[in-house]
């Protein structure tokens, strides 16, 4: 998020236009959500696809409530480095209605809105390593429990005004740091207890449906200039014009990078690795593209797409089932673009801090970035490892085996994506449609 840049003889006054940005912003990062579902929904099998869906959706229920309760408060009330505390925000109370974010032009109301869709979407990109094989009421209970302890600390170091990161220096523009690499880790650490699919490096497990894939990348692609460019959380300077730029060049990169890696490695230019390519040049220009130039931004990309498209095959070399890709997209390319900084930071963008190619030709930055990447990292990966034991072992995070292989659809939500006989997806329309063939039959029976 961006630092607060006023001088001491100025008092902000709340601009309608900044304001009116602001909430298309809100907006834009909000459908990121359910363009994030369909992404998922179609690289799973058909039986997963609206498990796939729901552990999307129910994220923008669970997590707007939690944010509205205190979730805003620990995350960006004042405290101590490690999380804040406001009583006057708590369940949103004692907000004036034209009461201003300290140091911006925008009421505190617009803040918090445009910070919990960063914050519904952050677990629900966990979702994608799981596919498969939790209980719904097991997620549901993993990620009110995951926001409350990893996400809104972690929020707080990194964009909160005293948060331990942020007065370091740690830069991270639109959440590297706080969003990728945290759901990347938590992904990590969650598979690593829970296990593997039935049927992992056995049974082919190709995505169901490459149109809605793209359609989800499209959204996405649409509603991350809300993600980035709004970070800034105004237009009065060009900085968030920079990152409005680099958020479409470095996306256009990292898919021609993955693309042309595909061409080479497998011989074929696939639509799940555009699609996947250009996730990744999203992901890596979210903690940088404030602090590199247009050019720059063609380098952060491209590394990202070469690497990340390197890195998804990890997991069949270490036997971990990262099932669409979290680890390789999310965390690899929150961690490659949160240290390109160190690197690439020019030093004319949303702050004077240069990377080893410019200005002075020092690590300083990357120094601090590293510390962020490292502390977010290890916190995430551990805490989420252990809340997803604990769950495993209380209330159970897999559905059963029969269950995973007849399909979660049915198993969790008694429904199907998909059904070509014309009676409907749900249990109900099943039993009607039932009920009206025994009628019929039984009509033809006493007419004969």
């Amino acid at each position: 998020m961006a630092p607060a840049i006023t001088l001491a003889a100025e008092t902000p006054k709340l601009s309608s236009a900044n304001t009116g940005f602001m909430l298309i912003a809100s907006a834009l990062v909000l459908i990121m959500t359910p363009g994030l579902a369909f992404f998922y929904g179609g690289m799973v099998r058909v039986k997963s696809t609206l498990n796939m869906l729901m552990m999307s959706f129910i994220a923008m229920g669970i997590i707007t409530i939690l944010w509205t309760l205190y979730g805003f408060s620990l995350a960006f009330g004042t405290h101590n480095g490690f999380i804040g505390w406001n009583s006057n925000w708590f369940g949103l109370s004692h907000i004036g209605l034209t009461e201003l974010w300290p140091g911006y032009t925008i009421p505190v109301f617009v803040f918090m809105v445009f910070q919990m869709m960063f914050a519904i979407i952050t677990p629900a990109l966990i979702s994608g390593a799981l596919a498969d094989r939790v209980k719904f009421s097991a997620w549901c209970l993993f990620i009110t429990l995951w926001a409350t302890i990893v996400y809104v600390p972690v929020a707080h170091w990194v964009w909160g005004a005293d948060g331990w990161a942020f007065k370091l220096g740690v830069i991270d523009f639109a959440g590297g740091t706080a969003v990728h690499i945290n759901a990347g880790a938590a992904a990590l650490g969650v598979i690593l207890v829970i296990g593997k699919r039935v049927g992992f490096k056995k049974d082919p497990m190709r995505p169901h449906s490459l149109p809605l894939v793209m359609l989800g990348a499209g959204l996405l692609w649409f509603g991350w200039f809300g993600f980035n460019a709004g970070s800034w959380l105004g237009n009065d300077d060009g900085v968030g014009a920079l990152m409005f730029v680099n958020t479409q060049v470095a996306t256009g990169a990292a898919m021609l990078a993955w693309l042309a890696y595909e061409k080479i490695r497998h011989g074929a230019f696939t639509t799940l690795g555009a699609a996947s390519g250009a996730v990744a040049g999203l992901v890596a220009i979210t903690p940088s593209g404030g602090a590199v130039s247009p050019l720059g931004a063609i380098a952060v990309g491209a590394i990202a797409g070469v690497a990340c498209a390197a890195a998804v095959g990890l997991k069949f070399k270490f036997g971990y089932d990262d099932s669409l890709d979290v680890v390789g997209v999310h965390m690899v390319g929150g961690i490659l673009g949160s240290l390109l900084i160190g690197f690439f930071a020019t030093g004319k963008g949303q702050s004077t801090a240069t990377g080893v190619f410019y200005g002075d030709h020092s690590f300083t930055q990357l120094w601090k970035q590293c510390a962020g990447v490292g502390a977010v990292l290890a916190y995430s990966l551990v805490v989420s490892a252990v809340l997803a034991f604990l769950l495993d072992k209380t209330i159970g995070m897999r559905v059963t085996e029969d269950e995973e292989i007849s399909g979660i659809d049915q198993a969790e939500h008694a429904e199907s994506a998909y059904d070509f006989s014309g009676t409907g997806g749900g249990v109900i329309g099943s039993a009607a449609h039932s009920s009206a063939l025994a009628a019929a039959t039984q009509t033809k029976k006493v007419d004969a």
